[in-house]
């Protein structure tokens, strides 16, 4: 039951390291979920594929959902009864209360905590980092840097990972 945090500026392998994570479960007979609000069905299994070994076929066996619905209620509800040590990508952190008729953040992250603990789930959260870190004054991001329109308790997340020009930095927050 634990949430993840995935976070680094545009093009430096977040969403990558999210699928290569489900790749990973998929392997060990785990059930691999990617929600996303932002590539369609045909561009994730590109991206995916990308990563696999040409003959493992491990792609096929993830489960895809590009719902606008997608929220905290949307993917409890889609994981009710799958197996513990589901894993779940979402893809994006900050778009999960972009409409208005959905939850705010906060009280999304913690149904998602909630849910996770109780069945034993790992949520991956793809994150974006705000534009004012400074490569120059840090090497990586770290939770101050997270982009948070809305007010969201940091933490909530047990773990944290944060990329930065092929540097990889990993926290566990409890």
């Amino acid at each position: 039951g634990d949430l993840l945090l995935l976070g680094a500026r545009p093009g430096h392998g977040k969403t990558l390291l999210g699928l290569q994570l489900l790749l990973d479960a998929i392997r060990d007979g785990r059930k691999a979920v990617f929600y996303t609000l932002e590539y369609t069905d045909q561009q994730t299994r590109e991206r995916i594929r990308s990563l696999e070994d040409k003959m493992s076929g491990l792609a096929d066996a993830l489960e895809i959902v590009t719902s606008d619905d997608i929220c905290a209620d949307f993917i409890t509800d889609h994981l009710v009864g799958a197996a513990r040590g589901t894993v779940a990508v979402i893809d994006y952190l900050q778009i999960l209360d972009q409409r208005r008729d959905k939850p705010a953040l906060s009280e999304q992250i913690v149904a998602l905590r909630r849910f996770a603990r109780k069945t034993g789930s790992v949520f991956a959260f793809i994150s974006q980092i705000d534009r004012a870190y400074d490569s120059a004054t840090k090497p990586l991001p770290n939770m101050e840097d997270v982009r948070l329109p809305n007010k969201v308790d940091v933490g909530l997340f047990s773990k944290a990972c944060f990329l930065h020009e092929g540097k990889v930095q990993f926290q566990d927050m409890a």
